[in-house]
Order: C-alpha cells, then structure tokens, then sequence
C-alpha cells in the first residue's frame, strides 16, 4: 500500500523550527529531507526515523522496524507523530547526527 501525500503533508508541518524540510516521492513511498539529508522514510503511511544513537537516547523505548521489506531497520513513530514539539526534536537530533550527503561527481563524456 503507498503513502498518502496527505499524510506526508502532515507530518512535514508537525516539524517546526529545524530547517527546511521536503519531501520526495519514490516508488509509491516518500522520503523526508531535511537541509538535503535524509531523515525518515514514509512507508505505508508510517513514520520511520533514520537511526542514530542520540536518537535512540531521545526515543527511550525504541520500536525497530524495516519500512520496506529488504530495508534496515529504522524507528518506527506511532503514536507520537502528533506531538509537534516531540517529532521535531527527534529531527533536529537526527539530522545533526547524520553525515553530509556526498556530492557527486559528473560524469564527463
């Protein structure tokens, strides 16, 4: 089952005062960026956080789960997705935790 952009909507306003954050949609699923990292995946309208260690120390009591099948397990965010100044916290740690993305190089011909 894909994502509802709705629902990727939704929780791209719940996260507030942490940087730009977008999202793109992939294979029927969304991914969340924040400043061009990736941050969480939506998968069947669920939220999964990237892992991180400062992440896991916020969360307390981690739910891990694959958001596709195939995938490494991320933390899966239920209940708490409603709670804005929560959600935006655990983004804000996980982007700082997160490496810079690489540049690529062009190819030239």
């Amino acid at each position: 089952m894909a994502s509802d952009q709705s629902f990727v909507e939704f929780i791209v306003d719940q996260i507030e005062n942490v940087g730009q954050i977008t999202f793109k949609k992939m294979f029927g699923e969304y991914a969340l960026y924040c400043e061009g990292k990736v941050v969480a995946l939506v998968c069947d309208n669920q939220l999964f956080i990237k892992p991180t260690e400062g992440g896991r120390a916020f969360i307390e009591d981690v739910v891990e789960a694959p958001a596709y099948t195939g995938a490494k397990p991320s933390f899966l965010i239920d209940a708490r997705v409603e709670d804005r100044e929560w959600i935006s916290n655990l983004i804000r740690i996980t982007y700082e935790e997160l490496p810079e993305q690489k540049i690529k190089k062009k190819k030239i011909k």
